[in-house]
């Protein structure tokens, strides 16, 4: 949500398995066996393919045209062909590359061979966005921060839930902010669950929110649902 004017900017696409046996399972449990056998790959690409399908899906119906975002694996960013199939997989779905985020762990952006930040450099040149996803959570390089063809920073939920009992949270939150701010990033606080956390963020200029206190993971369906709620809502 944009803080600016209450109305959806973005959505980011979780991944989930349906297990028939075990239910709904995180990524947690399968994403690291995904790297270890290699199928991260194929589940990424497909990962790629849905949500860049269906937000062009959801474009070409007349709901307003925002962001997707997706969460990258570093075994993602280490295929030589990635770069390739991410460009085709957006010229496929005629999507705007704009409408495209691509979300990579602080650990990614810090610690990563130069070759990765080439290929977010040729990325972010083909028109995508780029991101880091719980900011502050990793002992963060500046230099290499300097470095990197980012946009925004997610600042991480740990400090955002803490706002409410924390001075030092409080503080860490307010230095990410004015450190984005002062590298021309966009800021995203992540995990916002109540309104004086959201107060806050609004008195320390964040640029957008997301978390329960505006929605809970949803499928597409009830998506379109809020797309409508909010192109009748006048005010």
């Amino acid at each position: 949500i944009k803080l600016c004017t209450g109305k959806i900017a973005g959505l980011e696409a979780l991944l989930r398995w349906n297990h028939p046996k075990l239910g709904m399972l995180p990524p947690s449990l399968f994403v690291p066996l995904a790297e270890m056998n290699g199928t991260i790959n194929g589940i990424g690409e497909w990962v790629l393919q849905t949500a860049a399908r269906q937000n062009k899906s959801w474009q070409n119906q007349g709901f307003p045209a925002v962001r997707m975002a997706v969460n990258l694996s570093a075994v993602q960013l280490n295929n030589p062909n990635f770069v390739d199939r991410v460009e085709s997989i957006v010229k496929e779905s005629n999507l705007a590359p704009r409408y495209l985020e691509l979300e990579i762990t602080e650990s990614i952006a810090t610690k990563e061979a130069s070759h990765i930040i080439s290929a977010l450099n040729q990325l972010k040149e083909f028109g995508i966005s780029i991101s880091i996803d719980d900011f502050g959570t990793e002992y963060s390089s500046l230099s290499r921060l300097k470095a990197l063809p980012i946009d925004r920073i997610k600042i991480d939920m740990q400090f955002i839930q803490g706002i409410e009992g924390c001075e030092k949270d409080q503080a860490i939150t307010k230095v990410i902010i004015a450190l984005a701010k002062g590298l021309g990033l966009e800021v995203v606080a992540e995990g916002v669950e109540t309104a004086p956390q959201l107060e806050f963020l609004n008195q320390k200029m964040c640029d957008e929110v997301q978390g329960y206190y505006y929605y809970k993971p949803m499928p597409a369906e009830e998506i379109e649902n809020l797309f409508r709620l909010q192109m009748s809502d006048k005010g």
